[in-house]
């Protein structure tokens, strides 16, 4: 049985290491030229069983037979869940190394990575960073065990202190986690290994661990089929060429044979042009007639219209076939609910690790996509307002808006963080239902504050035309108006702004209004502020909701009340 080289995933919190150690490891300086020394995009690495025997010198030294032919590693940008690329309804990667500073221990994005672990049921082990910070730390041997039991009492204690916390995290996650030497049963207990990129200590006890549990417990999912399957990288463009990159997971691949690439549609049929694959330690790639799984390809296809990154693609045989296959991988991204927000992302992994904690914070779905936002998106979240107004809004994960796009009063939100984006979602959501309830509690009845601008009088009478500052609250057309003394005006007709009619305005706006039936020489000459009128049953109503008020319009209410209460209405 011929395997293939396991595809190791390399993901956790941004700037915690992750480039690093794989540059410690490939012997290159990759994390140096990425702007900000953060990586910018997802990028593989294959490192060759030979390779893999230089960085480890224990393989050698306990006589460990190497039967798996390298690794592919995979390095995710921080704010990228791991599952950008996936297989089978499952991850790509048949092992991930979470990678966790020591020193800052599990934050947002790691716990994001964790729950798509655990969800996806792909196996992982720790690599606890940047030891070499942890103070008095210094390399006291080859050996890491050694050299962790040799450090100062106080280096130790820092250490321990620091292990145990992390430790406690990780089990309120539901995971059990010991030091890699301690493990007995790698299936039900997470393996920790101390590592720094900076001095490679625990490096070769990291490499050493991956190829253990690989030859341990995957070989059977390593076995290498004939015919190649594989998943769309990143679509790029050189000198007016498209290019596409890839990576195949299973079988071979060699130029002219003929591709279906999955779409949200019918498959995308293509041939391979030119091939090219990865170069080892490196991100150059070189020309090849065949390259097998698992491996980083560059291809030139003859149509590369409307490919997806993420989307999964294999050699055409059975067409009916490979859309049957393509339509179950694809099931969890085209099954949404009858009611619930829009989705975009940048590729499909991206996509259905957005869907997976959207679901996991019970958020429905009405629509899900691949790209950038665009007029459509923005025309199905104007008809959901109609629907449901706490779902009128469009969720972006690492998107860009379509600059045709007119946004208008469409609430659009973007990030290139999961759980910033859900984050977000929450505060707005929250913030919507508020406004919905206040609305339908307090029977759409509006609380303002006007500060009259005399030196802007348009018409004195029939009606009164005049300008206002909005001091509070949000002023409305045909709600009823008193002066500050309490005397009654009458209902405003019109409000102009920047000489358009609208129907409402704004705290802090200047406006034009009309109010009919009043003459402003006469009843507003010596009148400063104006009011919204209410009934002692809308303002008991208002007091009873208050909790949806803003501080300003408690204000307002209460100085409405004692002007109420002065005139005797009340």
């Amino acid at each position: 049985m011929t395997i293939r080289q396991p595809i190791v995933t390399i993901a956790g919190h941004v700037d915690h290491g992750k480039t690093s150690i794989l540059d410690s490891l490939r012997g290159t300086g990759v994390a140096e030229k990425e702007a900000g020394a953060i990586t910018q995009k997802i990028s593989f690495t294959l490192f060759p069983a030979e390779h893999i025997k230089k960085g480890c010198y224990l393989i050698d030294k306990h006589n460990i037979p190497l039967k798996i032919p390298g690794f592919l590693f995979i390095d995710t940008p921080g704010h990228q869940a791991f599952t950008n690329l996936r297989k089978r309804g499952g991850s790509l990667a048949d092992l991930a190394i979470l990678v966790i500073d020591i020193n800052e221990g599990i934050k947002p994005q790691t716990a994001e990575v964790l729950s798509i672990l655990k969800e996806n049921k792909t196996p992982f082990i720790i690599a606890l960073n940047k030891i070499d910070r942890i103070g008095g730390w210094r390399k006291l041997d080859d050996d890491l065990k050694s050299s962790l039991e040799s450090q100062s009492i106080n280096t130790k204690n820092q250490f321990d202190e620091k292990f145990y916390i992390l430790q406690a995290a990780l089990n309120s996650y539901g995971f059990k986690s010991d030091f890699f030497y301690n493990v007995e049963d790698f299936t039900k207990t997470i393996a920790m290994i101390p590592v720094s990129a900076k001095t490679k200590e625990g490096l070769p006890e990291l490499l050493m661990v991956l190829c253990g549990l690989s030859q341990k417990f995957l070989s059977q999912q390593l076995s290498l089929g004939e015919d190649a399957k594989g998943v769309i990288f990143e679509i790029k463009k050189s000198k007016a060429i498209n290019y596409i990159e890839a990576i195949i997971y299973d079988g071979s691949l060699k130029a002219g044979d003929e591709l279906a690439i999955a779409s949200f549609n019918k498959p995308i049929i293509t041939k391979i042009r030119s091939l090219e694959e990865v170069l080892p330690l490196s991100d150059k790639f070189s020309p090849v007639r065949k390259a097998s799984a698992a491996t980083g390809v560059r291809l030139q296809v003859t149509n590369s219209k409307d490919i997806l990154p993420g989307m999964p693609f294999q050699i055409l045989k059975d067409i009916k076939q490979v859309e049957k296959e393509f339509k179950k991988q694809l099931q969890q991204v085209a099954e949404t609910d009858k009611q619930g927000i829009i989705i975009k992302a940048d590729s499909l992994g991206s996509l259905e690790a957005l869907i997976t904690l959207l679901k996991q914070n019970k958020i429905q779905i009405l629509k899900a996509g691949i790209g950038n936002i665009n007029k459509q998106d923005i025309i199905n979240a104007k008809i959901n307002e109609k629907e449901s107004p706490t779902n009128a809004i469009i969720l972006g994960f690492n998107v860009n808006i379509e600059e045709d796009s007119e946004i208008g009063n469409t609430k659009i939100l973007t990030e290139e963080v999961v759980y910033k984006l859900i984050e977000d979602l929450k505060i707005w959501k929250l913030k919507k239902q508020k406004e919905i309830e206040k609305q339908r509690i307090l029977g759409l009845s509006t609380i303002f504050k006007l500060e009259i601008l005399s030196q802007h009088i348009f018409r004195d009478r029939n009606p009164a035309i005049f300008g206002v500052k909005i001091i509070s609250g949000k002023l409305k057309q045909k709600i009823p108006v008193i002066d500050d003394s309490g005397e009654d005006l009458n209902r405003i007709k019109n409000i102009q702004q920047e000489s358009k009619s609208v129907e409402e305005a704004n705290q802090g706006d200047e406006v034009a209004i009309s109010l009919p039936g009043t003459t402003f020489s006469r009843q507003l000459k010596d009148v400063k502020y104006l009011y919204s009128d209410l009934s002692e049953k809308q303002f008991k109503k208002f007091k009873e909701n208050k909790d949806l008020l803003s501080q300003d319009e408690i204000k307002i209410l209460q100085e409405i009340a004692e002007i109420k209460r002065k005139k005797g209405d009340w």
